[in-house]
């Protein structure tokens, strides 16, 4: 029989008819199989010309089926939370009637947390468990990732601004660094964002003065590292007046000397990385080691969550549902409704990191987690570790918007400057904001904050 994962399961189970519990899963995994079933169909149906184009909706709009799915998930969420297995399978069975991983924004990103809601009433050694939490292989991972790489200004937004910002703490060193500049990435993911960095650093190089970049990348596992080195190596023979080098250490790995060589320029590198440690301990630990390196540089790029932190269960499930719903509304402006690199998207990237935010922290403390918080939240973290914080350039903030405007479809971007009222201000489509009187710039989608990009330095270097 298939038990609940939580601790207080084996108490309630005690007083849950267990043939009617099993009932229960068997219907709500009947449900989930026609829904996946009928989204194949309709899929292949459109790819056959057969099927129009749904509602496209935003969290909290008036629309007439979304905002009824979200209050069943938000009420699925709390019978979860509060240990009340009957009714959260019930509802969970009538959300599967509703959703559709093809549908329209709400409904595939209702469709994706309830399987992490699911998953979470299900043990861990239960065959349905691994089946709705199976992971995508490193190349189907990888394929998502470049295709969300290339259609929305998600990552490339992240990448360019933190590198404007590394190339000008370069140029501000230019007369004392011997023309070299050593990043240390904590999550070098493929290595998508040097390239653009190596080309900016071979523009102001010459066959007499070259310029010397190292990248010390942190990566998951040898393999990525290898492929990783392989792509930015290949790369940069196509710039001979610029000496490249790589280093690929595993994540966790004990660094006891990253060669610095005398005078360099040294940047951190931060980007969505520090939210996926699984405490404040180790981000607080993280940005210790980061200070005792000195850098010239500690680029930070966080998602943007909730006004202030929060500890409880549903308060970080409402804030990620709002985030997500973001999210996957955006992927509207940049891919149509029958997109297969969307569907690769939203599954192999986004499903898997809601299924996981619901399911894997250790202990289930949900509350010791740093997603999803506010930039005030990140701000005060690295003031408390001997942080001060950078303006960011006109040049940087000029970029982002240019990037919008080559990257934005069907939706009209916006430039702001402060606006935190209601978390990022209203309208429409993908937009730029300045904030922090000029010392952080976000990527927003309507009415929500996805990205902030802060750059920072040791106080003691002031």
């Amino acid at each position: 029989m298939m038990m609940m994962s939580c601790s207080s399961s084996t108490t309630m189970i005690t007083s849950f008819d267990h043939e009617a519990y099993e009932a229960k899963i068997f219907r709500l995994l009947q449900m989930r199989d026609q829904m996946l079933r009928q989204d194949h169909r309709n899929h292949d149906n459109r790819n056959k010309g057969g099927g129009g184009g749904g509602s496209f909706v935003v969290l909290g709009n008036n629309n007439s089926n979304g905002l009824p799915l979200i209050h069943l998930l938000l009420s699925t969420a709390t019978a979860v939370d509060g240990n009340n297995f009957g009714a959260a399978l019930n509802n969970l069975t009538d959300l599967y009637q509703s959703v559709s991983l093809t549908g329209d924004s709400v409904e595939r990103v209702v469709a994706y947390f309830s399987d992490g809601l699911t998953a979470r009433l299900l043990t861990r050694k239960s065959p349905f468990y691994d089946m709705i939490m199976e992971e995508p292989t490193s190349e189907e991972e990888f394929l998502a990732f470049t295709d969300l790489y290339r259609v929305s200004p998600y990552f490339q937004f992240a990448h360019f601004t933190a590198n404007q910002a590394i190339l000008e703490a370069f140029e501000r060193e230019e007369d004392r660094n011997n023309r070299s500049i050593h990043v240390i990435d904590f999550d070098v993911s493929y290595g998508f964002q040097w390239p653009s960095l190596i080309q900016s650093l071979s523009e102001k190089a010459t066959s007499t003065s070259r310029i010397s970049l190292r990248v010390t990348g942190f990566g998951k596992n040898l393999k990525e590292l290898q492929e990783t080195e392989s792509r930015l190596v290949s790369f940069s023979k196509g710039f001979s007046n610029l000496v490249f080098e790589f280093q690929g250490l595993l994540r966790g790995s004990r660094v006891i000397n990253l060669r610095k060589k005398k005078n360099e320029t040294v940047a951190v590198n931060l980007v969505s990385y520090l939210n996926t440690l699984s405490c404040f301990m180790k981000i607080s630990d993280t940005l210790g080691f980061v200070h005792s390196l000195s850098p010239s540089i500690v680029v930070l790029v966080e998602q943007e969550g909730s006004r202030t932190p929060t500890r409880t269960f549903l308060s970080r499930f409402t804030d990620s549902l709002h985030y997500f719903a973001a999210m996957f509304d955006s992927l509207d402006d940049c891919l149509p409704l029958e997109s297969a690199e969307r569907l690769r998207i939203e599954k192999k990237l986004l499903g898997k990191e809601i299924k996981n935010m619901l399911n894997n922290y250790e202990n289930n403390n949900i509350g010791d987690c740093a997603k999803y918080e506010r930039m005030e939240a990140w701000k005060a973290r690295m003031e408390n570790h001997g942080f001060v914080g950078n303006k960011i350039s006109s040049k940087a903030m000029i970029q982002a918007k240019l990037l919008l405007k080559m990257r934005t479809h069907y939706c009209p971007m916006q430039f702001e400057e402060e606006d935190d009222s209601d978390g990022g201000g209203g309208g429409g489509g993908f937009r730029v904001s300045e904030r922090d009187e000029g010392r952080a710039v976000s990527l927003g989608w309507q009415n929500r904050f996805l990205l902030t990009v802060s750059a920072w330095q040791p106080l003691s270097l002031i």
